[in-house]
């Protein structure tokens, strides 16, 4: 009996420094990891990133060179729309069936799943000047619109109209705001000429290597981009 419980105190021990030195591995991982998804993606300085390792334990899956899931959060990513950069709030993507490569020096997602975030403010700076975007709240169909505001001068007279318009996707990278209306009070031109500033359409490149936009919805906070992909470089 003696050398029983001798035994199982050496296992409830080991299992006890296992658990500790999993967690451990895991930590200093997972903040290696941010740092390179953070440095490769070139984030503003005022931004950061976050990586989080799904399941347990984290050393046997390490063994394996494949890990479950990754969680990863990136903060201030400097993006394209169109001819402009764009900075996107935040992306939370998932990436899942992580194999690590090369010597762990690098890993590969077989997919991924996520969103990211573009503020109004942001939104604003990708049109055209004068053009202010910011949430229009939703519509019959409990659909989010936003709403669009543009001024023009015509024969010497100023006018200003704001919009509520919808956001599509179109050919799978560009961004689609528009309004079913546009209020031109009987003015021969005025609608026109608000509608060339109110509807615009933004092409987003720069999103980390590997995902692609699949939808496009506006929300009080923002608008915000569903992302996908297959073959998703962590840190690349």
């Amino acid at each position: 009996m003696r050398a029983l419980r001798i035994l199982l105190v050496f296992l409830v021990i080991f299992a006890v420094l296992f658990v500790a030195a999993d967690r451990i591995a895991l930590k200093l991982a997972e903040d290696e990891a941010a740092e390179r998804v953070r440095s490769a993606q070139g984030v503003a300085e005022a931004g950061d990133a976050s990586v989080d390792v799904q399941g347990f334990p984290f050393l046997t899956q390490v063994f394996a060179k494949e890990l479950d899931q990754v969680d990863v959060t990136l903060d201030g990513l400097t993006a394209q729309a169109g001819d402009r950069e764009v900075t996107v709030t935040k992306i939370d993507a998932q990436l899942r069936h992580v194999k690590l490569e090369n010597n762990y020096s690098s890993a590969v997602a077989q997919d991924a799943t996520g969103t990211a975030l573009i503020s109004y403010a942001d939104l604003s700076k990708a049109a055209d000047e004068g053009v202010k975007v910011g949430w229009g709240g939703k519509n019959a169909k409990g659909e989010g619109q936003v709403e669009v505001t543009a001024g023009v001068t015509l024969l010497g007279r100023s006018f200003e109209r704001s919009v509520h318009s919808t956001v599509s996707l179109k050919d799978g990278d560009t961004v689609k705001l528009h309004a079913e209306k546009v209020p031109g009070d009987g003015i021969p031109g005025v609608e026109d000429a608000i509608r060339k500033k109110i509807d615009f359409d933004r092409t987003i490149s720069g999103l980390p290597k590997g995902l692609e936009l699949n939808r496009v919805e506006a929300t009080k906070k923002g608008i915000v981009l569903g992302v996908k992909g297959t073959g998703v470089e962590l840190g690349g």
